[in-house]
């Protein structure tokens, strides 16, 4: 299982058409009007008939083929913010997507107007033991919209998997004076001493913030 990293900022179209050729800015123009089209059309799209999976769902596919494995997130994030992808999208690309799929969608959940309507959505990444879904889901999105306990779970799975806590959104804001995480984190650390393992050091990190009162870490700590 490999190591996660945080996650990483995704980039705007005017960064992305700074570093792709004229082949991959080409098709990134023509899967965002794509998207723009279905955006604009979609109460016609999805009434009556089969379902056709519209052809920037597609492009999403294709996304690292076409624009560089390196640049997928921020292509994929752009087309589902163009394509103002509704929850049945989301889902769907979640669900058939390749783990990378999954991330993108994961990472653009707070960029769109679900509500809290696509938690299911990070609660199955949460299940997972990749690293880089458990990364992507604890963004934003779940700062904002996962309730306590499940919060406070989520802060488990990462320090069980060894996802950095810097992946996590808003951590100082809701970790401050939550007597129920410290409790969490404190059995989690006797288990882990008791079974000869060692401590995460982003758990004594997480446990300092826990403190009624802890300042919010600066830039420079």
């Amino acid at each position: 299982m490999p190591m996660s990293p945080t996650n990483p900022p995704l980039l705007t179209r005017k960064e992305l058409d700074a570093q792709f050729g004229g082949a991959a800015r080409a098709w990134l123009d023509e899967a965002l009007a794509e998207a723009e089209h279905s955006a604009t059309h979609q109460d016609a799209e999805q009434s009556g008939g089969p379902y056709a999976a519209p052809s920037w769902e597609l492009r999403y596919a294709a996304a690292g083929r076409h624009c560089g494995l390196e640049h997928a997130d921020s292509v994929r994030a752009l087309l589902l913010v163009e394509a103002r992808a509704a929850l049945p999208a989301l889902t769907r690309l979640y669900e058939q997507g390749t783990a990378a799929e999954r991330r993108a969608v994961l990472l653009t959940l707070h960029r769109l107007d679900l509500g809290p309507t696509a938690l299911p959505v990070v609660e199955d990444a949460l299940r997972t033991n990749d690293t880089r879904l458990i990364a992507a889901a604890v963004g934003p999105y779940a700062a904002t919209h996962l309730d306590p306990h499940s919060w406070r779970h989520a802060i488990l799975k990462c320090l069980f998997t060894g996802v950095p806590v810097d992946a996590v959104d808003g951590l100082a804001g809701r970790a401050r004076g939550d007597a129920e995480l410290a409790r969490m984190l404190g059995d989690f650390a006797a288990e882990r001493v008791a079974a000869g393992r060692s401590v995460p050091t982003d758990l004594t990190r997480v446990l300092e913030l826990t403190t009624p009162g802890a300042a919010a870490p600066t830039e420079e700590s």
